[in-house]
C-alpha cells in the first residue's frame, strides 16, 4: 500500500520546511506548493490524500483555493493559518475545510490532526464497503437502515431532530461542523433562527448518549464554531 501523499501549501519557506521535514520523518509522502495557483494544479494532477493549506498566499487567498478545489474534489483540507479569530475559522470550515490549526502550532498537534483525518477516511471506506448501514463508535451504534440507535446494546429513544443531528455528526466523524452547516442540514431554509434550538437539542442528545454530559466523550464542542463527533 502506498504511503499517504500530502500536499503542503505554504509560501513561508521556513514553515514549509518544518512541515515537510515532520512529514518525511513520519513516513508521509509530500508535494509542495508555495502559491494558490500551484496548489490547485498539484491537487488536480496528483490527487493528494490530504491538503495542508495556509490562507495567506501571495497570489490568492486560501479561501479561494478551498472553494475551487471543492468544485471537483472531497480531499480533506486542514487549514494551517495565523488567523485565529472564530469568524476566520467558521468561514474556512463553511467553505469546505475539514479542520483548522492555528499558528504557531506544535508538531505533535499537526500529526494528531493528520491521524484523526486518516482514521476518518478509513472509517468511511470501511462503512462503504463492509458495513454500509451500520455505524459503530465505542459503545454507540447507529443502524441507519432500521433508524435505531443503541448505547451499550440498549436502544435509545431519540426524537427525530436528535436522530438527524446524531447521524449528521456520525457521518462526519472527526470533522468540525459549524453551527451554520448543521442548522442548514437539519432545518433547511429556516435555519437562521435555529442556532438556539441546536444548542437545546445538543444538550438533550448528550444526556442520552454521554455518561457525563458535562465531560462528553462523543460530541466535542468548539466554542463559537460548532461541534465534532470524536472517534472513541
Amino acid at each position: 500500500m502506498n504511503k499517504p501523499l500530502i500536499l503542503v501549501v505554504e509560501d513561508d519557506s521556513a514553515v514549509r520546511h518544518l512541515i515537510t521535514t515532520t512529514l518525511e520523518t513520519h513516513n508521509y509522502r509530500y508535494h509542495e506548493a508555495p502559491s494558490g495557483e500551484q496548489a490547485i494544479m498539484e491537487a488536480a494532477s496528483n490527487n493528494p490524500d490530504v491538503i495542508l493549506l495556509d490562507l495567506g498566499l501571495p497570489d490568492m487567498d486560501g479561501m479561494e483555493v478551498i472553494q475551487k478545489v471543492r468544485r471537483w474534489s472531497k480531499v480533506p483540507i486542514i487549514v494551517i493559518s495565523a488567523r485565529s479569530e472564530d469568524m476566520d475559522k467558521i468561514e474556512a470550515l463553511d467553505a469546505g475545510a475539514d479542520d483548522y490549526l492555528t499558528k504557531p502550532f506544535s508538531v505533535d498537534e499537526l500529526l494528531a490532526r493528520l491521524r484523526v483525518t486518516f482514521r476518518r477516511l478509513n472509517d468511511m471506506a470501511n462503512e462503504d464497503t463492509v458495513f454500509p448501514s451500520i455505524y459503530v463508535n465505542g459503545e454507540l451504534k447507529i443502524d441507519y437502515a432500521a433508524g435505531c440507535v443503541y448505547l451499550k446494546e440498549q436502544e435509545l429513544h431519540l426524537t427525530p431532530i436528535e436522530y438527524k443531528l446524531l447521524c449528521l455528526l456520525a457521518r462526519n466523524t472527526g470533522k468540525v461542523l459549524t453551527h451554520t452547516y448543521i442548522t442548514q442540514e437539519i432545518w433547511g431554509n429556516a435555519w437562521e433562527n435555529e442556532v438556539s434550538s441546536l444548542r437545546v437539542f445538543m444538550a438533550t442528545l448528550r444526556k442520552k448518549i454521554e455518561e457525563n454530559p458535562s465531560e462528553p466523550k462523543y460530541i466535542q464542542t468548539h466554542v463559537g464554531i460548532g461541534y465534532r463527533m470524536l472517534r472513541v
